[in-house]
């Protein structure tokens, strides 16, 4: 679909195209709105909260100290390992600052994956929290990494209590195993040395990486998306102007329970909500929902950024139920399909409808989003401004209104291409900047677009095509469903067979005669499922997305051993 087709699917209040080029990296972003709200709320975490006037200050101090003593030079990366703490925006800003380009790394990630996103993104230095620091100690050897600095939960705690939650994580919890990093520099020592030097403000140009974005590794080999600061700028810009028209600068309350390392989080709390001047909680352990709860019922805030399997939990957590919705103007879906049980059921509870949102990290995320004001359930909306998407066949033909095939993007958040693989970035993303998502969709008439599945997810039962998001959408409205999930599994007569696997709400009772029996009243007879297997829980990225994948991977396992 060309410019023409798309310039007037815009709602009003809503522009067709943003500036890209308004500043000329993030650095000028984040000075602007730092100085603008400097007595704003920025971030929130175990109940400190820090301004953005602190953050600026705090993230020039780590800034001289890496400048001073880590020994890097101007590009270099440097990989961030941190959970949703106050460090965090203190790291990557610093970083930014300081010249280096920031490589995001997962706090759960093994050995086996911390060595190999260390080593092929080159990082020269890692700031890690403590209680991962053993990881560290193993990997850190056998990478290019020569600077490592280790920082504990607490330590943007005022002192007394610094001492008490660190202890308490350490000594009582006993939740940080031992580590001995030769060299390693406490972050609370750093920032002290970094205030006795001085900064010299990097100046990147626009087209410069400022962040090494890894994808999730679930579709192979994990490779890093170069994320420019003219992408991460131009997103920014496209997710704030799709903003409910209600949302006011330096006074919305924004609840933050997704890691900030993903590109997701990252994009929307660090740079949307910089540029708003709005106040982050941060949820450091969303899997924790009733600490999740505590923390929200602290704050009467305004937005919610989550994803299908967070939304389902809350709804089902009766203290969640009880808290003060008054305040709500906007939730944000991504990251997984969002199911129509989910979204009826949050919208009764909240009184906010879900706006879902797609994306991907190689398009620093945000392709499209639905207005809040204009919710469409089952699409991921219209495309943010300066935004081009058309579908293509198998050949790269572009097909019409309501015809399914593979979403292409084009627009100023596309990455650069992926770090040292010029082979894979030919495969994604071709000379007029149209980039391959591997997903299937439909284009409406009226610009909403609908993602049929995964490309690779498709299931083939003899001759037809069945997505399994059609199929767990039809699940999740089933009494008693709490997750669940569709695959294809090998099977002489017709391919492939349907297996779907439940986890049940605590106390249901349901079995799989009467889940074939909810499906056969609304699917054709070839995509109900032939086996329905109920698990206590299934297989999730550090996000909450269920991985499909794996449960394949599961039944080869077994066909094989059979």
């Amino acid at each position: 679909m060309q410019e023409s087709f798309w310039a007037d699917k815009y709602p009003e209040g809503i522009p067709a195209e943003i500036n890209p080029d308004q500043y000329p990296n993030v650095l000028a972003v984040l000075k602007e709105s730092c100085e603008r709200f400097a007595d704003k709320p920025a971030f929130t975490n175990l109940g400190k909260t820090i301004t953005w006037g602190e953050m600026y200050r705090l993230s020039g101090e780590f800034a001289a100290y890496l400048q001073t003593h880590a020994g890097l030079q101007p590009g270099d990366r440097i990989a961030v390992q941190l959970p949703n703490v106050l460090q965090y925006p203190i790291v990557v800003f610093g970083a930014m600052r300081a010249g280096y380009v920031v490589v995001n790394t997962n706090p759960l990630y093994t050995a086996r994956e911390m060595e190999h996103q260390f080593n092929d993104s080159g990082a020269k230095a890692l700031v890690c929290l403590a209680n991962m620091a053993h990881l560290a100690e193993q990997v850190v050897p056998r990478t290019g990494v020569k600077h490592v600095i280790v920082t504990e939960v607490g330590d943007m705690l005022p002192p007394v209590k610094r001492l008490l939650v660190n202890t308490v994580v350490k000594r009582v919890k006993k939740m940080v195993p031992a580590f001995n990093i030769p060299g390693a520099v406490p972050f609370v020592k750093a920032l002290k040395a970094g205030a006795a030097c001085s900064l010299r403000e990097a100046s990147p140009g626009a087209e410069d990486t400022a962040v090494l974005q890894y994808t999730g590794g679930t579709t192979g080999v994990a490779k890093g998306a170069m994320l420019t600061h003219r992408n991460l700028i131009a997103n920014m810009l496209q997710c704030k102007v799709m903003m409910p028209s209600n949302m006011r600068e330096g006074e919305e309350v924004i609840i933050c329970p997704l890691p900030l390392y993903h590109i997701y989080a990252f994009t929307f709390h660090c740079m949307a909500v910089m540029m708003l001047g709005g106040h982050n909680i941060l949820i450091t352990n969303p899997r924790d929902i009733p600490a999740t709860v505590k923390d929200m019922a602290r704050q009467r805030f305004s937005t919610f950024v989550g994803l299908n399997t967070l939304f389902a939990a809350l709804c089902n957590n009766e203290q969640f139920r009880q808290l003060d919705f008054s305040g709500m103007k906007l939730t944000l879906s991504g990251g997984m399909a969002l199911q129509q049980a989910t979204a009826e059921r949050w919208h009764k509870v909240t009184g906010c409808e879900i706006s879902e949102g797609y994306g991907m990290t190689e398009t620093s995320p945000v392709v499209s989003v639905n207005p809040a004001d204009a919710v469409q359930v089952g699409t991921i909306g219209i495309p943010v401004p300066s935004t081009l998407c058309k579908v293509v066949d198998d050949d790269g033909r572009e097909l019409g209104i309501g015809e399914r095939g593979e979403l292409c993007v084009k627009g100023p958040q596309v990455m650069k291409g992926y770090w040292q693989r010029p082979e894979a970035t030919d495969e994604v993303l071709d000379a007029e900047g149209w980039l391959r998502t591997g997903d299937i969709a439909i284009i409406q008439e009226d610009g909403y677009m609908r993602i049929v599945d995964r490309k690779k997810d498709m299931i083939v039962v003899s001759g037809f095509n069945v997505y399994p998001n059609e199929l767990e959408d039809v699940m999740a409205a089933i009494p008693g469903v709490l997750q669940c999930a569709a695959i294809g599994v090998p099977n002489e007569k017709t391919g492939e067979a349907i297996k779907v696997f439940i986890v049940k709400e605590p106390g249901a009772q349901l079995n799989a005669e009467e889940v074939r029996s909810h499906m056969r009243d609304k699917l054709t007879a070839y995509k109900v499922p032939k086996e329905v297997e109920f698990r206590d829980s299934l297989p999730t990225t550090n996000v909450g997305k269920i991985l499909r994948r794996e449960l394949r991977d599961e039944e080869l396992k077994k066909l094989g051993a059979a």
